[in-house]
C-alpha cells in the first residue's frame, strides 16, 4: 500500500490547523476568564487587558482559523 503524498501533506496541514485553532481558543477563554476574575477583584487595567486579549485570541482561533481555514479545506476535499 502506497501514500499518496498529496494526501499526507493534506492531512498534516489540516491536523496542524486544527491544533492551532483549538490552541487559540483554549487561550482566549482562559485570558477571558482571568480577565473577568481581575475585573472583579478591582484590577482594572489588568482584566480590560485580558479581556481584549482574550477576544483577539478567540476571533483569531474560530473565525480566522476554524472558519476561514479549516472549514473551507474541510470542505472543499
Amino acid at each position: 500500500m502506497t501514500l499518496n503524498p498529496e494526501l499526507l501533506v493534506e492531512s498534516i496541514t489540516l491536523l496542524l490547523y486544527t491544533a492551532v485553532a483549538a490552541a487559540l481558543t483554549g487561550g482566549g477563554l482562559i485570558a477571558e476568564y482571568s480577565g473577568i476574575q481581575q475585573l472583579g477583584g478591582g484590577e482594572m487595567t489588568v482584566g480590560l487587558w485580558l479581556a481584549g486579549i482574550g477576544c483577539v485570541m478567540l476571533y483569531a482561533g474560530v473565525y480566522g482559523i476554524g472558519y476561514q481555514k479549516l472549514l473551507t479545506r474541510v470542505l472543499t476535499q
